[in-house]
């Protein structure tokens, strides 16, 4: 009951019967010879062995050992080097990235899979990995030729980890207020210095080195986010590769560590000046370090032009919010597992209702209270992958479909739905994980079950990537007040039909009109307005369910009944609160 197990199962029907992967697939010429639903069924199959079999098991000891910091080396807990090195040479990091960088080409939603079975098993072990993609995409897209031909394939192929190293002590949500400094030098190369804190796997003995994407200001930049540049810090550098290694920077590779092997360019390695001051004690994910990194006139070089830092940092950023939704789902799924199992063995007073033939009439997962709470987590769990498992199909749309109308609706399809999902799901994952928590009465509250961990793990998925909080404000402030709810529409359109559509329809253009008469109108309802789009979403992804579904499989009945009974209804809450305040 300790460990995370994916079903396969369960995922290829909602891949192949709900969301018709490989025919959507077979649309896209790039990826039209690995739609072959008996490859991907391999893939998932083997995936979910890696997953449940080699990191899940490692899931307590990274919560109760954790990371150890002594002067300025983490080390990880027992298992995790050795199963992260399993993982990247077994090639699982280059799923979806492309071939000629070392990466296997294959569907972007696999990946999604993958790190959703892998944040359902271990949380903390999975950080370290979950940036890579969106590191790979920012390279891949804004580097320079030089930078790509170093770090691209070492980025795909997950031989080396990531960091995007972001937040200061003084500039959190708002990125304009970074002082991190870079001075240009005459090499071409830049000398970064400042601090940056939450710096997720800043420092670890998981990789060999570690790539720090790092926001800072060019000494002539002007004030706010318009100034920020991008830059590349790694680890260690060699210096022959461009970099000329000054006094503070000509350093040998720390105590207990080493330095890459090669690289495919010749010189010495050099460990940059880069300093790990702390790892964070935190509520949860004690398996991965959340590391205070201060740069000492670091070397780097520049991702990117110069004042457009943030444009390509949200490559990485978005890519990022998509896997933080998936990890609200893994985890949600994570607690119902575990409440589910126990409540099928939980033996109390007996339940009222007619009995079950073969069934202790004792179990608690009779009870009607019991049922309700699992059947909703469910609900959620189910139309989450649905959701989740959707968008990542449309990113591959996005880049490879013939017809430039539909890249287009793919593209309106990402941008308006991934705020919503890591906001939706994380919190649920959150407060549907403490739901299956009261499942175990007192044991839940204890140790040994689990699922508390969970829980803890949770809360700082809300947090973040873009607190839930930005995330409605980038919904509604950024993606439909703009353009007066115009692409919100076509999405709707999309979607079809139905009650809630029209009713979601109606609350946008009432807050269009609104919104203009107060400065703080459209801030007020944000949450609430990202909370009827995400019930209208799901029950969206419900109604593609049970077109699929077997109409006398209980399996999907009871969360469907509880989605409509118990999770619907909270729409014209949210819709009658968002009415209230344009009415003011």
């Amino acid at each position: 009951m300790n460990a995370y197990r994916p079903n396969p199962a369960e995922t290829t029907f909602l891949l192949f019967d709900v969301l018709r992967l490989p025919q959507q697939l077979a649309e896209l010429p790039a990826l039209a010879e690995v739609a072959d639903p008996a490859l991907m069924q391999q893939v998932l199959e083997e995936a979910g062995k890696f997953v449940g079999e080699v990191v899940a098991p490692l899931n307590r000891d990274g919560d109760e050992i954790g990371c150890r910091f002594e002067a300025g080396t983490v080390t990880a807990p027992p298992g995790f080097a050795d199963a992260y090195r399993a993982f990247w040479q077994a090639g699982w990091p280059a799923l979806a990235t492309a071939t000629e960088d070392g990466g296997q080409g294959l569907p972007s939603v696999l990946e999604a899979v993958l790190y959703e079975w892998l944040s359902a098993a271990n949380h903390g072990w999975t950080m370290a990995p979950g940036l890579l993609h969106g590191a790979y995409e920012c390279v891949k897209h804004h580097a320079s030729d030089a930078l790509k031909a170093q770090y691209l394939e070492k980025l795909a192929t997950g031989e080396w980890l990531a960091t995007m190293c972001l937040t200061e002590p003084h500039a959190g949500s708002d990125l304009g207020l970074v002082r991190t400094k870079a001075v240009p030098q005459p090499d071409g190369g830049y000398l970064l210095s400042g601090t940056k804190i939450f710096i997720s796997g800043g420092e670890h003995d998981l990789s060999e080195n570690i790539v720090h994407l790092v926001l800072a200001r060019l000494p002539d930049a002007p004030a706010g986010p318009k100034g920020l540049s991008l830059f590349l810090v790694p680890k260690f550098y060699t210096d022959g590769s461009g970099h000329s290694a000054g006094p503070s920077q000509a350093r040998p590779a720390p105590s207990g560590g080493s330095a890459p092997h090669e690289v495919g360019s010749v010189g010495a390695w050099v460990r940059s000046a880069v300093v790990c001051e702390r790892i964070e004690e935190k509520m949860g994910l004690h398996g991965s370090p959340t590391c205070v990194m201060r740069f000492d006139e670091a070397h780097a070089q520049i991702v990117g032009e110069p004042g457009r830092g943030l444009n390509a940092m949200f490559v990485m950023m978005n890519a990022a919010r998509l896997h933080v939704a998936l990890q609200g789902v893994g985890l949600l799924d994570a607690a119902w597992q575990k409440a589910n199992a126990y409540a099928a063995e939980r033996r109390q007073m007996r339940a009222p209702g007619p009995r079950v033939d073969g069934e202790a009439a004792d179990l608690i997962h009779r009870h009607p209270a019991m049922r309700q709470k699992l059947d909703t987590q469910r609900a959620w769990v189910d139309a989450g992958r649905v959701l989740a498992y959707r968008t990542a199909l449309e990113l591959d749309v996005a880049k490879h479909h013939p017809d430039a109308a539909r890249r287009a609706s793919a593209q309106r399809w990402c941008a308006l739905t991934t705020p919503v999902l890591k906001s939706a799901f994380t919190e649920q994952a959150f407060s549907g994980g403490s739901e299956c928590l009261q499942v175990f009465g007192g044991h839940g509250y204890v140790r040994e079950w689990g699922i508390e961990q969970i829980v803890r793990d949770a809360r700082v998925s809300m947090i973040y990537e873009g607190t839930n909080e930005i995330q409605a404000i980038d919904l509604l402030l950024r993606k439909v007040l703009p353009d007066g709810g115009t692409a919100l529409n076509q999405l709707l359109d999309e979607l079809g039909e139905g009650l809630r559509i029209s009713a979601l329809r109606d609350m946008a253009q009432t807050v269009v009109k609104a919104a203009p008469s107060s400065e703080t109108l459209a801030h007020e309802v944000a949450g609430d307005f990202l909370r009827a789009t995400a019930l209208v979403l799901l029950d969206w992804a419900w109604q593609q369910i049970e077109n699929a579904a077997p109409t006398d499989d209980e399996r999907w009945q009871r969360p469907a009944l509880a989605l409509h009974q118990r999770v619907l209804p909270e729409f014209e809450m949210r819709r009658q609160m968002v009415l209230a305040r344009c009415a003011q």
